[in-house]
Parts: structure tokens; C-alpha cells; sequence
């Protein structure tokens, strides 16, 4: 975390920076609406965070193991695939979901069907989906992206099983 931490505060700087240049106050309506953001971002992190630990702790291990861990198989891919598609929010939400299945023993397959799963599947997404773009557009990316989490999540296993003992 503290590379991206670094990276993203150099950033940060530099843009406050480039609105101070200007001389016509971005750079305080800027920090206004980042704090306004933060506020209104707090209880979300914050609920993911408590998610996330007590998916940690409350889950016996040997559940995470049977049904999602690396000897899960095909099976803890397919259900990581699905919990990715029906985890609502963006990823404030399911990226320390993601975080707590790993360190509680989650298979490395199975955690990448689930992110796939989430940013491609998205059934939570589907109704204003469906809403702005109609049925048919809508089913065809469904089938087109039909595969990909499953097999994202095999490809994971195949090539980087073992690599994330994690965090």
C-alpha cells in the first residue's frame, strides 16, 4: 500500500500545484470537494473494511478451504465467479471483500473469477443496463463476456497457483 500511497499523493500534489498556478482558487474548490467526497465515502469504506475483517475471523477455515480455497477447483471458481456478480458497489466494496477471502485462504483462482466476475457480470448493474442500452444490447455483451470469469479464474490457477499466500 504505501507505493500506490506515494504515488497517488505525488499526484495529488501535483495537481493542487497546477490549480494553485492557475490563480483562480481550483486549487480550494478542489480540496472542498475532496472533502466533501471523503465524507460522504467514509461509512462505505468503513462498512467494507468491517465486512472484510470479520469475513476473517468469523469464517471457519476449513470452509474458505472446501468451498473457495486453491483445492476448491472448478467449483470455488464458478462460485467465486457468481459471489462476483451479485457483490454490489464499486470496488470500495469488493476489493476488501476480495482482501479478506484471500487472507482467510481463499484460492487465487477462484478471488480473480470473483473480481472478473463482479466487473464483467455485474447482475446488480443489469437493470439500468437494460434501461439505457435495451435487452438486446445488454444480452449480447452477456454472452460475449459469458466466458471470461471462469476462465480468467482458471488461468490464475493454472499459472500463479501458490504465489498468494497472502497479504
Amino acid at each position: 500500500m504505501l507505493i500506490p500511497t506515494i504515488i497517488m499523493g505525488l499526484v495529488a500534489a501535483i495537481l493542487l500545484g497546477i490549480g494553485y498556478s492557475k490563480g483562480q482558487g481550483q486549487d480550494i474548490e478542489g480540496i472542498k470537494i475532496a472533502v466533501k467526497l471523503t465524507f460522504q465515502m467514509i461509512p462505505l469504506l468503513l462498512f467494507a473494511f468491517i465486512i472484510a475483517g470479520m469475513m476473517e475471523v468469523l469464517i471457519p477455515t476449513h470452509i474458505i478451504s472446501r468451498w473457495i480455497g486453491a483445492e476448491s477447483g472448478l467449483r470455488g471458481i464458478f462460485i467465486g465467479a457468481l459471489a462476483g456478480s451479485i457483490t454490489p458497489g464499486g470496488p470500495f466494496v469488493s476489493f476488501p471483500l476480495v482482501a479478506g477471502f484471500l487472507r482467510a485462504g481463499a484460492g487465487i483462482g477462484t478471488m480473480v473469477a470473483f473480481v472478473t466476475g463482479w466487473a464483467l457480470w455485474a447482475v446488480t448493474r443489469l437493470p439500468l443496463e437494460v434501461g439505457v442500452l435495451g435487452w438486446r444490447f445488454t444480452l449480447i455483451r452477456i454472452v460475449c463476456t459469458f466466458i471470461f470469469p471462469p476462465l480468467a479464474g482458471l488461468i490464475a490457477n493454472l499459472f500463479f497457483r501458490g504465489t498468494m499466500t497472502m497479504m
